[in-house]
């Protein structure tokens, strides 16, 4: 025993200090130091993105479950992930409008999601809950997505893992799909700790259909359903919208650059998703004024497009603070409190570059997610299959390439966009803007990172797609779309490049078509489109309208030429690469037991009962606890060191 004359004294300072640790590690957030990114397993297992991974569905109502997929009811079905498998797993189809577009292609490629923890909120493939499946519709190059993703990332956006996944169903060959994390509570346990914020996804309740996003839109409600020219169809608001319509007075701008046409072809009329602020902007943008992000006012039924596509459990709390944010934002007041600069100039510097109009600075304001935490908001990226130029692609080559990155909207303008108005609003934020696209365009292109990036990626999913016997276009149509995707992105950057140094115009009404890059050697629909990108004829009337018919903005949808590839092999024809490692035939026993079933061929291997693995929304309560708990083990330990000291000190 010391007898150091101190000695109780230097315990209790030694306790204290403990406990005074403990305490400032619970709050560090609170003291500005930002908590590191949460380890989930699933990032350098399925999320790998150097090779080309598989996943075999096993059910045996596989067919029922297909012809179901338009009305998103959740199968039991089981998947094996790079031959580990995962029971009891939820599919269902998932989509905006691709869900009802996929019937009409003569094809049955729907994309899926799959929830691990739909039956079981304790079970997750290695933390990850939700996954995605995209069936790669309307991108010939099978890469806009995954490039988009990739770019974000690269960036420093805070944005879902992706990669490549070769799907067979019950042994037979489906197709080459982009697995992608799915935005819902791992994705934000991953990006922003246990102690996450609110994550929404503004939708507006007539556009986009889909799960909790946009209802049940159908492309016919809207365009019509019989004849090339009908007029469209709009929703009924109980008032005469078509005295409003009205032809813009200046179809063209800037020397034709912009492509579509601005000005206000609707005028007000046709009135988006049913709640307070709908309207239609300039270029027939389509919506509501709380899924462009605006402040309307503070009742809670005003924002429904945003609060009822809550991805997680929401107060009125979080409610009141979301609509307070807003107004600051429209206001432009107490921008650095209210929206995270830095990551939301990032994410708007990559999405300017890919030119995705079916999102937030196009026509149908959907396809983002909103994030919020403690008042500060920022924006998640989501589906790119029509980026590149794919939602728009009748506008010439030219006007996508030197598209004006400080005109960034198609359908409309920036001024009433929010949550990007603000950068172009004050000179400060342009300038720090410029200079993230010029780091971006500097790091990503010129450096040659991404011409070697493509052509490794091209070539690694090449047999892949060949051997798909599901895809929407032909392989020379694959070959095609990919060479027309590298030669784009890289006269895109070279035009930027000259609007950041002012030999191109910034602006939509500064740019002069003797000073544009030459994009005359391509053709956009090559890399995929709205409605389009398919080889052969078109086997079904093109109900959507040319750009400038019936008050339909340029930036819309076009007629296509297209259908079903002649050559487009039927499951079971052709074949895989031979380097491809699949589950050997011995490893799935013909007669494999469904979910709900005792076991699974033994071969099969079962992922590990990690006892450290909770549901992701257990996660943050789990660690809020074990928080407190250390602070009353610390507690704990001061009172029995004090009560040492105590005694020593009288024994002495």
């Amino acid at each position: 025993m010391s007898t150091h004359k101190h000695f109780d004294k230097i315990c209790c300072v030694v306790l204290a200090a403990t406990l005074l640790i403990t305490v400032l590690f619970m709050n560090a957030e609170s003291f500005g130091i930002q908590a590191a990114d949460s380890v989930m397993g699933y990032e350098e297992l399925l999320f790998d993105a150097s090779t080309v991974h598989t996943i075999e569905i096993v059910m045996d109502d596989w067919d029922d479950f297909i012809d179901n997929c338009k009305s998103e009811e959740y199968y039991a079905c089981s998947v094996v992930i790079d031959n580990e498998a995962c029971k009891n797993v939820a599919i269902r189809g998932k989509g905006n409008t691709s869900l009802t577009q996929v019937e009409s292609y003569g094809n049955d490629r729907y994309s899926f999601k799959i929830e691990f923890d739909h039956y079981d909120s304790s079970n997750t493939y290695h933390g990850l809950d939700k996954l995605c499946l995209n069936n790669i519709i309307q991108d010939n190059t099978y890469m806009k997505d995954y490039l988009t993703y990739q770019m974000m990332n690269y960036f420093g956006v805070a944005s879902p893992l992706c990669s490549y996944v070769y799907i067979t169903v019950n042994g037979e060959d489906w197709g080459l799909y982009l697995a992608v994390e799915g935005v819902e509570e791992s994705f934000l346990q991953r990006t922003y700790g246990s102690s996450y914020g609110d994550l929404y996804k503004p939708d507006s309740q007539n556009m986009g259909g889909g799960r909790g996003n946009g209802k049940q839109f159908n492309m016919d409600d809207f365009f019509g359903s019989d004849t090339d020219d009908a007029e469209p169809e709009v929703p009924d608001t109980g008032t005469d919208v078509t005295q409003d319509m009205q032809m813009p007075d200046d179809t063209i701008n800037g020397g034709g650059t912009n492509g579509g046409m601005e000005g206000d072809p609707m005028n007000g009329g046709m009135k988006g998703g049913g709640t307070k602020g709908d309207n239609m902007q300039d270029g027939m943008s389509i919506g509501s004024d709380d899924v462009l992000l605006k402040y309307i006012d503070d009742d809670f039924d005003s924002y429904s497009n945003i609060f009822d596509n809550a991805k997680i459990d929401i107060t009125d709390s979080d409610r009141e603070r979301l609509i307070a944010a807003l107004k600051n934002l429209g206001e432009g007041e107490e921008l650095t409190d209210t929206v995270d600069i830095e990551s939301v100039i990032r994410y708007f510097v990559v999405h300017n570059y890919v030119l995705n109009f079916d999102s937030y600075t196009g026509s149908m304001i959907h396809n983002y997610y909103l994030y919020e935490e403690d008042g500060q908001l920022s924006m998640i990226p989501w589906d790119y299959n029509l980026a590149f130029g794919g939602f728009n692609s009748s506008d010439s080559a030219a006007s996508l390439v030197n598209y004006p990155i400080d005109s960034p909207v198609s359908g409309g303008n920036a001024e009433d966009r929010p949550m990007i108005a603000w950068i172009f609003a004050d000179e400060t934020y342009t300038d720090l803007y410029h200079e993230y696209f010029a780091e971006f365009i500097s790091e990503y292109f010129d450096s040659g990172y991404f011409s070697e990036m493509i052509d490794t990626v091209s070539s690694m999913i090449a047999p892949y797609v060949e051997s798909d016997p599901t895809k929407f276009c032909t392989y020379e149509e694959f070959e095609t779309g990919i060479s027309t995707l590298k030669e784009f992105c890289l006269l895109r950057a070279e035009s930027i490049n000259g609007q950041l140094d002012g030999a191109i115009g910034s602006t939509s009404d500064t740019q002069s078509s003797d000073t544009l890059i030459d994009a005359g050697s391509l053709t956009i629909s090559d890399m995929g489109s709205m409605n389009g990108g398919m080889g052969g004829s078109q086997t079904q009337d093109s109900r959507i309208m040319q750009p400038g018919e019936g008050g339909m903005g340029g930036g819309m949808m076009q007629h296509g030429t297209n259908g079903m590839g002649g050559g487009m092999m039927q499951p079971g024809e052709g074949g895989m690469d031979e380097n491809m490692i699949l589950p050997e035939e011995g490893d799935m026993a013909s007669d494999m037991m469904q979910p709900g079933e005792d076991g699974m061929d033994s071969d099969m291997q079962q992922p590990a009962a990690e006892s450290n693995m909770t549901a992701p929304s257990d996660q943050a309560l789990s660690g809020t606890l074990s928080a407190w708990i250390q602070v009353g083990i610390s507690t704990g330990i001061l009172i029995l060191g004090l009560m040492f000291a105590f005694f020593f000190k009288r024994r002495r």
